[in-house]
């Protein structure tokens, strides 16, 4: 398991753009991946895309595919997913995830960010 943190949360007008950051503080990440999910309140916890390390393969969920981009950066041992063209309906916490027992199973999970998107 690995340590993550979120940063970059916020308040944004609907039709807005985050940048979510999930750094691995301390390390070199070396497991099968990550992943970003979201739960808003009163909602099961939602797939939102993830990144493959081995060949930066990228999956999205089909309400945020076209809108969401996930990446990362190696030298700052970082993931990002971009948000654009934000609705209210994306309003939750958001959390990444990493992988790094079993390929395609998450094991470590950051704290969240609450990311509210005003109408």
């Amino acid at each position: 398991q690995v340590q993550l943190v979120e940063i970059g949360g916020g308040l944004v007008q609907a039709g807005g753009s985050l940048r979510l950051s999930c750094v691995v503080p301390g390390r070199t990440f070396s497991g099968y991946g990550m992943g970003w999910f979201r739960q808003a309140p009163g909602k099961e916890r939602e797939f939102l895309a993830s990144i493959n390390w081995s060949d930066d393969s990228a999956y999205y969920a089909g309400p945020v595919k076209g809108r969401f981009t996930i990446s990362r950066d190696n030298a700052k041992n970082t993931v990002y997913l971009q948000m654009n063209s934000l609705k209210p309906e994306d309003t939750a916490v958001y959390l990444c995830a990493a992988s790094t027992v079993v390929a395609g199973k998450y094991d470590s999970w950051g704290q969240g960010t609450q990311v509210t998107v005003s109408s």
